[in-house]
């Protein structure tokens, strides 16, 4: 017969009875401290999907840790499945966002999750986007911020690695296009840790050298993560504030990275990069004697017009009914206006022995009672005139 073991009580344990707490007490004392911890309101947490359940109001699955030893129950609410990333598949390693909140009624704790990612490169794509995000509240990505591009440079600097094929590909595609145009080269590392400031450090020379009007940044396809340090914050930075402005040709057209989106022009690759910094010597001529050709075209047809018009004024000259007589009419009328003109003309008056009598304001004097004895008078002549004082008025 088993013994039942004797549990001592004394009497200090059996006074602490009376601050026991009710079930609901205790959970949500355990609630408030898991749901304040600011350690807990937002969490990463990873793991593998050992279980998965859909669910009418949202995802629901477990997270184990690689030896089975912890698990944690998940949950993503349908109101938050099209925001994430990543879906949890099950027996996949995943990385999750979320905070800890307490089921009461089981008495269980489970993650409110947010966001999923899948590990390894999950952590890259959200620091990706951190900055991203970070970056473009800052403006730097704007449309209205980017430069246009010269029409026409004639010297342009080229930023990318001393053995890269893209630098190959870019003078290949300069030299092809308009061999009158000067390239600058400002070597850089363009892959690795020191790639980002030694691509700041290249930008920065050229901007110092001041005779490029154009940057190309470009370098050739690779993997996802030889292109990282085109995603760097001082990479970025260097592009926004230079005084030049710059074309990126990194990678294959299918990426994109910071540096595309901050640059006044992406072009995708290098060699797209190149077309678009100048226009193609053949396509100038082209278009040259396309100008040409429409100007003359213009300039032939502004000539049969007026051509025409004057052909038609001679017309209309020869059409009109104008005799001798009529003509001798209207002579004889200008002359009897221009003798009437001269008449009224004051100067003609005054040339007949008349003058003209003014105050010193302007006013003409027409009758002596205008007049007071001392008063200041001005008299105009058919030559000069004479300034005089009235000394005596005689009715």
């Amino acid at each position: 017969m088993v013994k039942t073991p004797f549990i001592h009580y004394d009497v200090e344990m059996i006074g602490n009875i009376e601050t026991a707490l009710s079930v609901t007490g205790l959970t949500e004392y355990i609630k408030l401290l898991l749901e304040e911890d600011p350690q807990l309101i937002q969490v990463w947490v990873t793991g593998e999907v050992s279980s998965l359940h859909e669910h009418r109001v949202g995802l629901f699955f477990t997270l184990s840790d690689n030896q089975g030893q912890a698990t944690i129950k998940c949950v993503v609410w349908n109101s938050q499945k099209e925001r994430l990333l990543e879906l949890p598949k099950l027996g996949s390693e995943i990385l999750v966002m979320g905070n800890v909140r307490l089921y009461a009624k089981k008495g269980e704790y489970q993650l409110t999750v947010f966001q999923v990612l899948a590990t390894g490169e999950g952590l890259q794509a959200l620091r990706y986007q951190q900055l991203k995000n970070r970056l473009a509240s800052e403006g730097l990505f704007e449309k209205h911020l980017k430069r246009s591009l010269p029409s026409f440079p004639k010297i342009i600097a080229v930023v990318t690695a001393t053995t890269a094929a893209a630098w190959g590909d870019i003078q290949k595609t300069l030299s092809h296009r308009n061999p009158g145009v000067k390239v600058l080269f400002s070597p850089a590392t363009v892959q690795g840790k020191e790639a980002p400031s030694s691509i700041v450090k290249a930008i920065e020379r050229v901007n110092i050298d001041g005779r490029a009007e154009l940057i190309i940044l470009a370098r050739g396809g690779g993997a996802v993560e030889d292109l990282f340090c085109f995603n760097d914050e001082r990479v970025v930075r260097a592009i926004a504030l230079s005084s030049i402005p710059v074309i990126t040709g990194i990678g294959h057209q299918r990426d994109e990275t910071l540096a595309d989106l901050v640059a006044d022009v992406n072009a995708h690759t290098p060699t797209a990069a190149a077309e678009m910094a100048v226009p193609s010597y053949e396509v100038m001529l082209i278009e040259h004697q396309q100008r040409k050709e429409r100007l003359v075209a213009s300039l032939k047809q502004r000539l049969r017009e007026e051509s025409d018009q004057l052909a038609s004024l001679k017309n209309r000259l020869k059409n009109l009914p104008v005799s001798a007589t009529s003509l001798r009419e209207a002579k004889m009328k200008t002359v009897m206006l221009k003798q009437k003109l001269q008449a009224l003309d004051p100067h003609a008056v005054l040339k007949r022995g008349f003058s003209v009598v003014r105050q010193t304001d302007g006013e003409i004097i027409l009758q002596g009672k205008q007049l007071i004895e001392g008063q200041e008078l001005t008299i105009q002549l058919p030559q000069g005139i004479i300034k005089v004082k009235v000394t005596e008025i005689w009715p």
